[in-house]
C-alpha cells in the first residue's frame, strides 16, 4: 500500500506543474517525451535474457494499453471537455478495476465493488460541477475508454507478474514503457506537429522531472504496489490522487477549493480503503 500512496502524492503534485509550467505545449508530444525520459531510466535495467519471448511481447502489450492508449485517449478528451470534466470522468476507474477482476475470476466480490463505489462517491463529492460542456458525450466516452485501458493494464500486470518467476520487476518494466512509447508515438503521427514543439529550458526541466519521476518511478511503483494489495484496495487508490491533487493545489500552487467537500472526500476514500482491507484482515 505504501507504493500506491507514494505515487498518489507524486501524481497529485504533478498536476500543478503540468497546468502551470507546460501550458501551450502539444499534449501528445508531452506524453511522448515523458515516456521517452522514463524509458531512458529503465532501459539499462532491462534483463531481456531472463524473460521468455512471449512474455516480453505480452508485457509490451500491457504497457501499450495501460500507459500508451490511456494517454492518447485521455489527452484527446481535452478537445471536447473542460479540464475539470476530464478529471471528473476519471473517477470511474475503480469500478472498472473491480469489475474486470471479478469477470476474470468469474466471481463477484461485493466488498471490492463496494470499496470501489465508495471511492467513486468520495471523488465525486469534490469533483462534481453541475455545469457541463457541449461535447459531453464524445468526451465522456473517450475518458471511459482511457479508464478501461488503465484498469485493464493494472489487472493484467497484477495477474501476469506471479507467472514470471524470479525476475525482478525493475528488470522487466522497460518492456511496458517500450509498448507505451510505441503506442503514444504512433498516435502523435496523426495529432502532433513536431516542428512546432519548442519547449523552453525550464519546460525541458519540468518534462524531465515528470518523465523520470511521475511517469517513470510513478508507473513502476504503481504496478509494483498493484501486486502487493488486494483488488479492492488497488481500485480505491485509483481515486486517491484526486483529493490529494486538490490539497497540493491549496498548499503549493495557490489554488482554491471547498474545504468541507475536500474533507468529506478524504474521509470517504479512507473509509473505502478500510472496507477493502477489512476482508483481508478477517481472513487472517
Amino acid at each position: 500500500m505504501f507504493y500506491l500512496l507514494a505515487v498518489s502524492f507524486l501524481w497529485a503534485f504533478s498536476f500543478g506543474l503540468i497546468k502551470g509550467r507546460l501550458a501551450g505545449l502539444d499534449s501528445t508530444a508531452v506524453a511522448v517525451v515523458r515516456l521517452a525520459f522514463a524509458l531512458v531510466v529503465f532501459l539499462p535495467l532491462l534483463r531481456l535474457q531472463k524473460i521468455p519471448r512471449r512474455a516480453a511481447w505480452w508485457l509490451a502489450m500491457i504497457g501499450a494499453f495501460q500507459f500508451g492508449a490511456m494517454y492518447a485517449l485521455y489527452l484527446r478528451a481535452f478537445d471536447y471537455l473542460q479540464a475539470y470534466e476530464v478529471a471528473l470522468f476519471t473517477i470511474f476507474t475503480p469500478l472498472y478495476v473491480a469489475l474486470l477482476d471479478a469477470a476474470l475470476e468469474n466471481r463477484f466480490r461485493p466488498k471490492h465493488a463496494g470499496a470501489a463505489a465508495l471511492s467513486v462517491a468520495g471523488a465525486g463529492v469534490i469533483m462534481w460541477n453541475s455545469t457541463l460542456s457541449d461535447g459531453l458525450m464524445i468526451g465522456f466516452i473517450l475518458v471511459q475508454f482511457s479508464n478501461l485501458c488503465f484498469a485493464a493494464g493494472q489487472i493484467a500486470y497484477k495477474r501476469t507478474r506471479p507467472l514470471l518467476g524470479d525476475v525482478k520487476d525493475i528488470n522487466l518494466f522497460a518492456l511496458l514503457l517500450v509498448g507505451a512509447l510505441a503506442a503514444t508515438a504512433a498516435f502523435s503521427i496523426f495529432t502532433t506537429r513536431w516542428t512546432e514543439f519548442h519547449p523552453t529550458a525550464g519546460q525541458w526541466g519540468v518534462l524531465a522531472y515528470l518523465g523520470v519521476l511521475a511517469s517513470g518511478l510513478g508507473f513502476f511503483w504503481w504496478n509494483l504496489g498493484a501486486t502487493r494489495v488486494n483488488t479492492g484496495t488497488l481500485a480505491v487508490f485509483n481515486n486517491a490522487k484526486i483529493p490529494l491533487a486538490v490539497a497540493c493545489s491549496l498548499l503549493f500552487f495557490g489554488g482554491h477549493a471547498d474545504l468541507p467537500r475536500l474533507i468529506i472526500c478524504l474521509l470517504l476514500i479512507a473509509s473505502a480503503v478500510w472496507v477493502a482491507e477489512s476482508k483481508q484482515k478477517a481472513r487472517s
